[in-house]
């Protein structure tokens, strides 16, 4: 057991305080600590401090972009001694990822050096690197030195450093941002710096404008590596009128030709912020775990720019399947978040649409043009008053002289004898012997009324809205010039397109070698496919006391469904059948069918067409032929029937009405606009029967009328009208069958 340590007698210095509102305070400070002195932006200069103080720390330095590098050892060095006090490998990474072509889209640093690649390797030592700045960080300092903005001291009082930057270049959207601050979080895709100049201006001369009216002049992100963008307008839209969204990345790529009609897909450009070596690792383990079936081989052939080869197994593989099981497996295929948690003002932490951010960066740059404006002003009242002194000493040249000569105050006397200031009387004092020169007078005249000028013409700004905003908008203009889309730089990198529809199964279909089959099923349930599409199936052989059910003509690539009295759709693969060297596989082997039932129908599924299927008692419904699909060996009910009613007929809707006949030998032609088209259920009653039920149904046009084939072969064609005493509405009982309709009741004989 430990001593106790009692508490000092009397209490001592020892002050009680309650643990959870120290905590809440303690925490708190924290908190706001992180979000405002480390994780987000200010929406201004599009800066987190880390960034912003080594681009200060680079102009205390001098390295301007026509100067010579320095250590980026020396930089960190500075940025950690007067700015940051933090440790300099944060720093270091911070500065690299300025320099970083891939990571940034228009850097900030101009690195010399080892500064890191897009397959995640890192940069080298900072003892070897060397750095300078851009023309987009000096656009971001312009007017530093004109009081255009605050400055607050340092973290131990020694120095000053800006509270903001200037901030002429759009660098919150046109570079992007990220962090994680305590409960809230940035992301902010990179843009075209040419695009967002171009809304800004557009703010400008509308302050009104939608964001219909922005987003038609920024299209989406602008991202450093590329690639397609492949979210809709809408979804797009939405992201920028709230703030939080996300966009869908796919690689860039194409379709090259090799040998013996081959072909490789070739990824030129790659999603952003994925590292290249990564990416092919993963590809790669997937390659062996057989989860890529249609990809043979993936090669690197990457030098300075990116270049990824597919192999695809077999080169009737479909290209565009091929890349699209790899963007649904891979980061070929990413997500970018959009999340515009910006600081607004420098201080309140809050999440911005599109026209927020721009307006509060507009507001920016006007309160940047009134402050350099007066700053200016204020030099050319200074000057003016020195010029002033100047001239009137000039036409009393002599008389100077002479109180210089002789007074023993010569400041006193001037200031008495001129009416001259303190700060003339100075600055006549200093002037040097060499600029009493007759020329000089005319100089400083000429100076004068110059300077006087624009005194008048700041003034006139610096008291005019329409002015500034012009001003503001010149400005802008020169950033949208240096940085247009026809410039190396400034070139649109990142495209927009419409996501391909190809789902799993057609993946899956792709590696299935297209060949014609008949599909045969006999009475007593035993399923084969033969090679070829047969037009004679009376050479078919089959088991003792078997014989033919159906047969059908299919590709090896279709989907097959099958139809059982209970009413269920069962889905085979016709790759899967088994072969028709024998007399076929019992179909129980492939579906879950219950031993009282039998197949009635079976059918290729085309996607975009209808089936009319029909119960025994003559209640049924139309279905989508897509909508029969099912993955499951117990297939997927469709038509529900009580017994001793049964599935009897699944016929294709090729027509707007149908005729139907009953055991009876009655018929009743319904329009098909009475059925309704449905999923599952029982359906409507179609015709009505005293006794028995259904026995055929033709679906037909209208315009082309009914036909029907007697056993010996003959057609019979009513037209419409001639239709007529059989014309009805659904569930009525309708008439006798025509003259010359086949004795078994059925429309093919």
């Amino acid at each position: 057991m430990g001593k106790t340590v009692e508490p000092p007698v009397g209490g001592g210095e020892i002050e009680p305080i309650d643990l959870k509102a120290a905590l809440e305070e303690r925490y708190l400070a924290y908190a706001l600590s992180t979000i405002m002195g480390r994780a987000l932006p200010d929406v201004r200069d599009g800066l987190k401090p880390v960034h912003r103080r080594i681009v200060h720390a680079m102009r205390v330095l001098r390295l301007d972009p026509g100067q010579g590098y320095k250590k980026c050892a020396r930089i960190v060095g500075d940025v950690m001694g007067k700015f940051h006090p933090h440790g300099d490998a944060s720093i270091y990474d911070a500065l690299v990822r300025l320099a970083q072509d891939f990571a940034i889209r228009y850097p900030l640093v101009d690195g010399q050096g080892n500064f890191g690649n897009v397959d995640g390797d890192a940069a080298a030592a900072m003892r070897y690197t060397e750095a300078r700045m851009t023309e987009v960080a000096t656009l971001l300092l312009r007017g530093i030195d004109e009081n255009a903005v605050d400055f607050k001291p340092t973290y131990n009082e020694e120095d000053e450093e800006p509270v903001v930057l200037p901030g002429a270049f759009p660098n919150l959207l046109a570079n992007g941002a990220s962090g994680i601050a305590v409960g809230m979080a940035t992301s902010i895709p990179p843009h075209n710096a040419a695009e967002i100049c171009d809304a800004a201006l557009k703010l400008i001369e509308k302050p009104d404008a939608d964001i219909d009216a922005l987003m038609r002049l920024v299209e989406g992100p602008d991202l450093p590596t590329g690639g397609i963008i492949i979210d809709t307008r809408a979804s797009i839209r939405e992201a920028y009128s709230t703030g939080r969204g996300s966009f869908r990345v796919r690689a860039r790529w194409e379709r090259e030709e090799a040998g013996r009609g081959g072909y490789v897909c070739v990824v030129t450009e790659i999603p952003y912020q994925v590292q290249k070596s990564k990416l092919i690792e993963k590809i790669a383990e997937l390659l062996n775990a057989r989860k890529l079936p249609l990809l043979a081989d993936v090669r690197d052939e990457s030098a300075e720019d990116v270049r990824i080869v597919f192999e695809p197994k077999a080169r009737t593989v479909d290209p565009a399947l091929l890349m699209e099981s790899l963007f649904r497996l891979t980061e070929l295929e990413s997500r970018v978040s959009l999340n515009m948690n910006v600081l607004s003002g420098g201080k309140v932490p809050k999440v911005m649409s599109l026209k927020e951010v721009l307006v509060e960066w507009l507001g920016h740059r006007r309160e940047v043009l009134q402050r350099r404006t007066a700053f200016r002003l204020a030099a050319i009242e200074r000057r003016l008053e020195v010029l002033a002194g100047y001239i009137v000493a000039f036409l009393n040249l002599d008389e100077v002289i002479r109180i210089i000569r002789e007074e023993d105050e010569p400041k006193v006397e001037l200031m008495a004898a001129f009416e001259l200031t303190d700060v003339q009387a100075e600055a006549v004092l200093n002037l040097r012997l060499r600029s009493l020169r007759k020329l000089e007078e005319m100089e400083l005249k000429r100076e004068h009324a110059a300077l006087t000028d624009e005194r008048a013409q700041k003034e006139a700004l610096l008291g005019s809205d329409t002015l500034q905003w012009q001003a503001v908008a010149g400005e802008i203009r020169e950033v949208r010039e240096a940085f247009s889309k026809k410039t190396k730089l400034g070139r649109r990198r990142t495209t927009f397109a419409d996501a391909p529809s190809h789902d799993l199964g057609d993946i899956a279909g792709a590696l299935i070698e297209k060949e014609p089959i008949t599909v045969v099923l006999s009475q007593k349930g035993f399923l084969r496919a033969l090679r070829g599409h047969l037009t004679d199936y009376s050479a078919l052989s089959f088991r003792d006391g078997d014989a033919l059910k159906f047969a059908f003509p299919a590709l090896t690539t279709d989907k097959l469904v099958l139809l059982s009295t209970n009413g269920r759709a069962f889905t085979l693969g016709a790759d899967k059948l088994p072969g028709g060297r024998g007399q076929g596989d019992p179909l129980r082997l492939a579906i879950e069918l219950e031993d009282d039932q039998d197949i009635v129908a079976g059918f290729v599924v085309d996607p975009t067409a209808k089936r009319l299927v029909v119960s025994s008692d003559g209640n049924g419904f139309v279905v989508g032929e897509g909508e029969l699909l099912s993955g499951m060996r117990k297939g997927k009910q469709v038509l529900n029937v009580a017994p001793p009613a049964r599935l009897a007929l699944a016929v294709r809707v090729a027509g707007d009405h149908a005729a139907v006949v009953g055991e009876n030998r009655k018929m009743l032609v319904l329009p098909m606009m009475q059925v309704p088209e449905m999923t599952r259920g029982k359906g409507v009653r179609l015709q009505r029967y005293k006794d028995g039920g259904i026995l055929d149904i033709r679906i037909f046009p209208r315009e082309e009328g009914l036909a029907w084939t007697d056993p010996a072969g003959r057609v019979f064609q009513r037209s419409f009208e001639d239709l007529l005493e059989w014309r009805g509405d659904r569930a009525q009982a309708g008439r006798l069958v025509p003259k010359g309709f086949p004795k078994s009741g059925k429309f093919s004989g």
